[in-house]
């Protein structure tokens, strides 16, 4: 892929192609949850929502609260004006990348950008409800189950909430030996 990929805030003009991602990622799986409700999620906490271009296209975007751990956000409810909930745990809500464009990292890229918002925000872990059957990609990408938590059908069949710890920032100084 040599398009330019950039992760950034989402705009007024991003609605039409998010809610477009989000209803064919999650409307066969029946957890398809609609513009006002997504719109709701990202103006609860518009500092932790993002959109993924890949060169002109907007091909994926990624929605995000501070919610106490393991707590998430009710799909068939629209989220208060402004989220409650100060640092400590980010709950990772949706992650869609195009289905053309899947398989290319694109996910990994947008979940970076949204471990390095963690750390900034100074939160101690990153959550998850995974669904259709994505828990392998979550534990590959250092999550852990935490089974009982999402009553059955509430995100589907089979969902589980997931956290990992946000990992501290990667040092940029050289270490002692590299120096001596």
């Amino acid at each position: 892929m040599t398009d330019t990929v950039r992760v950034r805030r989402i705009g007024a003009g991003d609605w039409d192609t998010v809610v477009s991602l989000e209803r064919d990622a999650y409307t066969g799986l029946g957890l398809s949850e609609g513009r006002a409700v997504l719109q709701s999620r990202a103006a609860a906490s518009p500092d932790t929502s993002f959109v993924l271009d890949v060169g002109a296209r907007t091909a994926g975007y990624l929605l995000a609260l501070p919610y106490p751990f393991r707590r998430y956000p009710d799909l068939e409810r629209a989220e208060e004006t402004a989220t409650a909930f100060g640092p400590g745990n980010l709950h990772l809500h949706d992650i869609v990348v195009a289905p053309d464009l899947r398989r290319r990292g694109l996910a990994r890229h947008l979940l970076r950008h949204l471990t390095g918002t963690a750390r900034a925000r100074r939160d101690e872990r990153i959550s998850l409800v995974a669904v259709g059957g994505t828990g392998p990609f979550w534990t590959a990408h250092g999550f852990v189950p935490h089974p009982g938590v999402v009553p059955d059908g509430a995100y589907g069949t089979d969902a589980v909430y997931m956290s990992r710890p946000v990992p501290a920032a990667p040092s940029l100084l050289p270490s002692l030996r590299e120096v001596s």
